[in-house]
């Protein structure tokens, strides 16, 4: 749409919703008002002209006696001109002259026809076509049979009366005769019937022409006046068509307050802005709701909803990457903090949640990642559900990662708040023996642990009840594999799926590090899986960057492959180099033995 056009399209209160024009009420109201009214006035004008059109066929015929009066007068003393002249062509010419003076119209005709049909003269207006003889037979005997009916009654001085014929070419003509009996012929006076409808129709075309201008004037005017009075409606549906694309938009989060979308502050007090209160009421009350159902399961579920008005028991497999982080030591925490347990795991569940859905503190969380369930202390964060279903989708587990190191460092950020809060205390002389323990316990350190692979995702229940989760032997490893955390004194630990997947996105194989911690077989399965500790390359937090470096790895590495080979000694000097925690673990599992008959490198979990 042009930019003219587009301006034109406003300045009547069109509106669009995608490519679909919005008809404003006062346009449609004032569109059957004006065809109504114009079909009205036209018909009535059509009306009033038929009427007026009788009317003045009564008086034209009135007008055609008084001339054909006229005529039936001249041609009397004509005759008797003709009688002692004996001119008789001349006679004849000035009744012509006498007629034609009369003529009005374009195909205006007047005649002397004898019974049998001969012209005596025949003078018409319209002069391009000669008429052979009075050939309308009809008409013809119809004056005959009056003639004969006045001679039997003894008025053979009153044949006269109105007669309709039709000309050589086909026109109609209406008119009156009358039989004169000096020239012993019927005098006609008649009018072309296409003459008056002609008229008639020319009339009607200029009424109507006033009446469309005038109505075209009252349109605009009527616009102008139902816009000023239902000016509202147009605001009204502004603000409900920007509601509208701001739901649209996918990256839309609950809000904590709802504002009424229909600003009432300025409209009158009429129906129209008692249907609007009532609008604003039923919004704020569903977007409310909304808001809490968001709350509870997650923004895919809350959108379905919305948009499908259902929510079924349905799920399918989808390749996603999993989550699962838990405050370390929880048990011993609830039995000194109690029920201030539920604050701190609020504060911390803000910060975490914050940070694992979309708009978190990860600046890559490209995949809209949603949490899939909170259990106790510990939270489930899915990735990877609003990618394709087919397609691979690297970046969900990059995105995991970066979560994962958030969350380690907010955590961290938040113990140093503690301590700080220490050394305040301990500075006052207040930091006593149960000041110690509630530091202890609200000195939160968390592990978390990521897998992925091919889930259920889906929602499962019954009709009356239903959650929507994921399921599958990767959401279980992620678990797994967060236990492993407090095992090797490490904050974040992956799967091997994980890596590969980094691995595959350019700018997250730059910054990522992988290095093998172990393989592990779980309790429960009979293989083992390969576990990786993801360092941060672009690390900004000093202390995680001076504890875990690349040069500390190196030495483990080299210490893990001899402990794989089986050869425990040159492992030792290996970790005792690279002196780090999850080393000790190694060192602490060898002890100063050698490694056992059989050995396969694989080391088996006993529990969770």
């Amino acid at each position: 749409m042009s930019e003219t056009n587009s301006k034109a399209f406003r300045i009547f209160g069109f509106q669009r919703v995608g490519k679909t024009p919005i008809v404003p009420l006062s346009v449609k109201i004032l569109t059957v008002f004006v065809l109504l009214i114009l079909i009205s006035t036209l018909f009535t004008n059509f009306i009033t002209l038929i009427f007026t059109q009788r009317q003045t066929i009564a008086l034209t015929d009135d007008i055609l006696v008084y001339q054909l009066s006229d005529m039936y007068s001249t041609a009397s003393s004509q005759f008797q001109i003709s009688l002692y002249s004996q001119k008789q062509e001349d006679s004849i010419q000035a009744i012509k002259e006498t007629a034609a003076r009369d003529f009005t119209k374009k195909h205006s005709v007047a005649m002397g026809v004898f019974p049998d049909g001969r012209f005596l003269f025949l003078t018409r207006a319209d002069t391009l076509t000669t008429w052979g003889t009075f050939n309308d037979k009809a008409a013809l005997d119809f004056m005959n049979q009056s003639k004969e009916k006045a001679d039997q009654s003894g008025n053979s001085d009153r044949v006269e009366g109105s007669v309709t014929f039709s000309s050589p070419y086909g026109a109609e003509y209406r008119g009156v005769y009358k039989y004169h009996p000096d020239w012993k012929c019927y005098l006609i006076r008649a009018e072309d019937t296409s003459d008056r409808k002609s008229e008639m129709f020319s009339i009607y075309l200029k009424i109507s022409i006033i009446i469309l201008i005038l109505t075209i004037g009252f349109v605009f005017v009527g616009i102008s006046v139902l816009n000023r009075l239902l000016s509202n409606i147009g605001k009204f549906t502004s603000e409900v068509y920007e509601l509208q694309q701001s739901q649209a938009n996918e990256n839309s989060e609950p809000s904590q307050v709802t504002r009424a979308p229909i600003d009432l502050s300025s409209a009158p007090n009429d129906d129209i802005t008692y249907l609007a209160a009532n609008f604003n009421d039923l919004y704020v009350n569903t977007a409310n709701l909304r808001n809490i159902f968001q709350k509870f399961v997650s923004k895919n579920v809350v959108d379905t909803a919305y948009h499908d008005h259902k929510v079924e028991l349905k799920g399918e497999q989808r390749q996603l990457t999993i989550l699962f982080t838990d405050i370390k030591s929880f048990t011993s925490r609830t039995e000194v903090l109690g029920n201030d347990i539920i604050r701190l795991l609020n504060i911390h569940y803000n910060s975490i949640i914050g940070i694992i859905q979309p708009g978190g503190a990860s600046d890559l969380n490209h995949s809209k990642a949603f949490i899939g369930s909170l259990i106790g202390d510990a939270v489930l964060g899915v990735f990877g559900i609003n990618g394709e279903k087919s397609a691979e989708n690297p970046e969900k587990s990059v995105d995991a990662v970066n979560c994962a190191w958030a969350m380690t460092k907010h955590t961290k950020k938040f113990r140093e708040k503690m301590d700080d809060k220490k050394k305040e205390l301990e500075r006052l002389g207040r930091f006593t023996a149960e000041a110690k323990k509630v530091y202890e316990a609200v000195r939160l350190e968390i592990g978390v642990g990521i897998d992925g692979g091919e889930v259920f995702y889906g929602n499962i229940g019954s009709n009356r009840y239903m959650a929507n989760t994921v399921i599958g032997d990767n959401v279980n490893s992620a678990s797994r594999i967060e236990g492993l955390t407090r095992v090797y004194k490490l904050p974040v630990l992956v799967s091997e799926y994980v890596m590969n997947e980094i691995k595959l996105v350019p700018e997250a194989a730059e910054r990522y590090e992988f290095f093998e911690i172990d393989t592990v077989q779980v309790k429960g399965k009979v293989e083992g899986k390969k576990i990786y500790f993801p360092l941060d390359r672009h690390m900004d937090d000093e202390d995680y960057a001076a504890e875990y470096t690349e040069e500390k790895f190196r030495d483990f590495e080299e210490g893990l492959k001899a402990y794989y080979k089986g050869d425990w000694k040159t492992a030792r000097a290996g970790f005792k180099r690279s002196n780090l925690e999850v080393a000790q673990v190694f060192l602490e599992r060898m002890g100063l033995k050698s490694a056992p008959a059989g050995w396969k490198g694989i080391w088996t979990m006993t529990s969770k």
